[in-house]
């Protein structure tokens, strides 16, 4: 295993990694403390740089966690942290940002994400989102949990097609976003970001990903992930709060599924024939 690791390009051109790590849930107990900032460290030095946050993970106290692991290793990192709907307003979601990056002790994002969309009209949000990126206090900007009619929406503001990325649900267990939103992303030249690839650990007891995973020596989750990686115009943020689970996540970017593994796996989890709303956790 070596920290070279696949990427993907955003619009511009920049690359980041193609599995980078999530923190939902990390930072919000004292006694997994150091464990979580161990497998964060671990995870960049294995060169999952991608380290994704929000504003509304423990409160803040999640990207506190994330600045103390990041601590000496900010410049290796593409750091995205993400803004409640109801701050995304003009001026909200300035103070939003400030906020974010006091707490992550850093003087700028790499990419800011719109949470999921609220009543803020996304005009309003895409200005706030242009001032911070002049103001050097974000790098990029993009949106969360969005679906194919809200992207096509997104493009109509002024300025709205400036959006990065667009990080959604997405695993062999939800499979919707196959039917319409990866292609609508495909040819606008639209990179998607994997939240949950593993289904929060709730993908299915007793389904093909056991014979699958016995037959390569690794875990179902492995499979799962190795399965969301295949796509070639998506990333993932598979959360790992010890080095341990950190370095199987890893592992799961050098496994290969054969073409019998990916259509057991269709015949089980069927890719969808018609529109499916878009799924969140």
């Amino acid at each position: 295993m070596t920290t070279d690791i696949a990427s993907i390009a955003l619009p511009g051109g920049e690359r980041i990694a193609k599995l980078g790590q999530g923190t939902w849930e990390m930072g919000e107990r004292g006694s997994r403390k150091a464990d979580e900032i161990a497998a964060l460290r671990e995870g960049v030095a294995l060169g999952m740089t991608l380290v994704d946050t929000a504003e509304m993970y423990g409160d803040g106290a999640t990207e506190t966690l994330v600045g103390e692991a990041l601590q000496g290793l900010r410049e290796d990192v593409f750091l995205v942290s993400k803004v409640y709907p109801h701050n995304a307003s003009r001026r909200g979601v300035e103070r939003a940002c400030e906020a974010s990056l006091k707490r992550l002790n850093t003087d700028r994002l790499d990419l800011y994400l719109l949470h999921w969309r609220g009543g803020v009209p996304l005009e309003e949000t895409v200005q706030g989102f242009e001032a911070l990126v002049r103001a050097g206090k974000i790098r990029y900007w993009g949106v969360s949990n969005f679906d194919t009619e809200d992207m096509e929406e997104l493009f109509e503001v002024p300025g709205g097609d400036a959006c990065a990325i667009n990080q959604i649900l997405y695993n062999v267990a939800r499979r919707g976003p196959e039917y319409d939103l990866l292609p609508w992303g495909s040819a606008h030249g639209m990179p998607l970001m994997a939240y949950s690839p593993v289904d929060h650990a709730r993908l299915p007891r007793r389904s093909p990903l056991d014979d699958i995973a016995s037959r390569h020596g690794v875990s179902i989750y492995q499979v799962a992930l190795a399965w969301v990686l295949r796509q070639p115009n998506v990333c993932t943020i598979p959360k790992a709060g010890r080095v341990d689970h950190v370095r199987d996540n890893r592992a799961a970017l050098d496994l290969v599924l054969s073409a019998e593994d990916h259509a057991t796996l269709d015949a089980y989890f069927k890719p969808p024939r018609s529109k499916r709303p878009l799924e969140m956790l």
